[in-house]
């Protein structure tokens, strides 16, 4: 039997995704195991990131600063803007390095089931940013669930009264399939293949 904090740390971490208890109680094992080499370097990180953590107030990404880096990133194309359902997915595509402008997190998809509607997203934030002007192209990156499609439909009807170019991902994407599990390959080509929403 472990003692009350180390099964407490097994717990916090069979909470994270993708760990269940006995991989939380392998990952704790090696912590402790690695105490100099992994645990204190994991503690000064958490540390870092509790101190400065900031939702950006323009995209909605998640960074150590308000703006993010991304929205500072001056070799980004202002006038081009990705929409994505998550910050996972921000990440996934900005991994791909193949969007150069900006991006746009809405904080989750429109669900009837889960009662999410427009008003629990981010999406006014989105309509003023494209009404503000000086964006061409406003690319929808929605998962290709039956949520995430809903959700691009809806954004394509409240954005189509604005002179942008709207266009989405490719269905190159499995259906069902979420942006943050996709490899980089399968990425580039759906972001190659964006097409206008009709």
């Amino acid at each position: 039997m472990a003692s009350t904090e180390i099964e407490g740390l097994v717990q916090a971490l069979a909470r994270l995704p993708g760990l269940g208890p006995r991989s939380a109680r392998r990952a704790a094992l090696h912590l402790l195991k690695k105490r100099e080499g992994a645990l204190v370097p994991l503690l000064q990180a958490l540390g870092a990131v509790a101190d400065r953590l900031a939702t950006c107030g323009i995209c909605g990404n998640v960074d150590t600063s308000d703006p993010c880096a991304i929205c500072t990133d001056d070799r980004r194309d202002p006038r081009m803007l990705c929409v994505v359902e998550d910050v996972a997915d921000l990440w996934a595509l900005d991994r791909s390095r193949l969007f150069p402008g900006r991006f746009h997190v809405l904080g989750g998809r429109l669900s009837a089931l889960e009662g999410i509607r427009p008003e629990d997203l981010t999406i006014d934030a989105l309509l003023r940013r494209v009404a503000a002007g000086g964006i061409d192209e406003v690319v929808l990156a929605m998962n290709a669930t039956l949520e995430g499609q809903t959700t691009a439909h809806y954004l394509a009807e409240r954005i189509e009264a604005f002179p942008v170019r709207l266009t989405q991902l490719a269905h190159g994407l499995p259906v069902g399939g979420e942006l943050d599990y996709m490899d980089e390959g399968t990425l580039a080509q759906a972001l190659r293949a964006r097409r206008p929403v009709v």
